[in-house]
């Protein structure tokens, strides 16, 4: 006992220490600890005392050595282009829930939109050894070309948003198109025919495949698509600006003198906003104009009015990334082919307060 209580004092303890404090064989204690595939051929008395010797001298693991013997370190890098987008929030509690679930630690960056900071963290990333990336790109406007040299790290990466044009990146996004259809034909089943539209920048990829639903729609319905009724959001860097830059554009819209009963927003924050500059102007939401956004982040159900929305299954687009990488870890491991997965997740509409029939 005066032995164990010695070698519990030292800072480390070692499988030797657990060794001479149980009296078996340091190979012994070691196939016991790491629950080796010759433990099962250790008597159990014998594995009783090398627990209780280990337990009571405190000793934990190293998993960083052991890592750099196996080449494993069940670590996940997460990168995100603005983590206070209140997008972000559910898709990383689905990849951290999954992450969890499956004995991965997830390293998580924020890039900020930042070119020279999006490289470092990825080389620094990679220079620790993750064994997979999950890219959450959330508002994403920096040459994501850079991800080529992802072609050569032989790293499994998924792209949560987004999808590119690749043969070993994998990507998981969201029927943009079918949700701005579904939106639209809420809007006209209720009776709205004069509806404005605040589109996304330009140089996002959902905002223009919202449109496409948007345009499909009409096509299928003969609605009018009123030029002098729809604006776009500047390109800009700042998710957090879509409040001002939906107050501003909706602003742009009241200018024109166009009446509108209706306003389709490019996502929830520029709903936000847009409900604000209708309120500032005296016209009640939804009793003189309608409001639909698209995320349903989570202010969306307690905002008053609160929002009716295109919800995305974020937590789900979370999960399924993380089912992606960990397929190709383990394909990597076992010297297998992994085939690179696109996965688009349905849409769903969330009616709320915000939109109301024409009397």
């Amino acid at each position: 006992m005066a032995n164990i209580k010695r070698k519990s004092e030292k800072t480390t303890i070692t499988i030797r220490d657990v060794a001479e404090a149980s009296g078996f064989s340091a190979t012994t204690v070691s196939i016991v600890l790491n629950n080796a595939p010759l433990a099962r051929y250790i008597p159990p008395q014998t594995k009783n005392k090398i627990q209780k010797a280990a337990k009571k001298l405190g000793y934990h693991p190293n998993i960083f050595a052991k890592s750099l013997r196996s080449k494993r370190n069940h670590t996940v890098g997460v990168m995100v282009f603005d983590v206070t987008d209140p997008y972000c929030t559910l898709i990383l509690r689905g990849i951290e829930n999954s992450l969890y679930q499956a004995s991965y630690l997830p390293m998580l960056t924020d890039a900020r939109n930042e070119k020279n900071r999006f490289e470092r963290y990825l080389e620094m990333l990679l220079e620790r050894r993750v064994e997979a990336l999950i890219i959450l790109a959330n508002w994403l406007f920096i040459d994501i070309n850079l991800l080529a040299d992802l072609e050569k790290s032989e790293v499994p990466t998924v792209i949560i948003g987004r999808e590119l044009d690749s043969k070993s990146i994998s990507s998981v996004i969201v029927d943009d198109e079918g949700g701005a259809y579904s939106a639209v034909a809420h809007l006209y089943r209720v009776g709205h025919r004069k509806i404005a539209f605040v589109r996304g920048p330009k140089a996002m990829l959902s905002s223009r495949n919202r449109w496409k639903g948007i345009q499909r729609f009409a096509e299928d319905t003969g609605l009018e698509l009123d030029p002098k009724l729809i604006v776009d959001l500047p390109d800009q860097l700042n998710p957090n600006l879509g409040v001002d830059d939906g107050h501003k554009m909706t602003d742009e819209l009241l200018k024109r003198k166009r009446a509108f009963t209706a306003l389709v927003a490019f996502d929830d924050m520029t709903a936000f906003g847009a409900m604000r500059a209708l309120a500032k102007a005296n016209i009640k939401v939804p009793d003189q104009c309608s409001v639909i956004g698209f995320d349903d982040v989570s202010p969306s159900s307690i905002f008053v009015p609160s929002l009716t929305t295109v919800r995305q299954p974020m937590e789900a687009m979370g999960s399924a990334a993380v089912n992606i990488i960990v397929d190709g870890i383990n394909a990597k491991a076992e010297n297998r082919e992994f085939v690179v997965v696109h996965r688009r997740l349905p849409s769903e509409l969330v009616v709320r307060e915000s939109t109301k029939a024409i009397p």
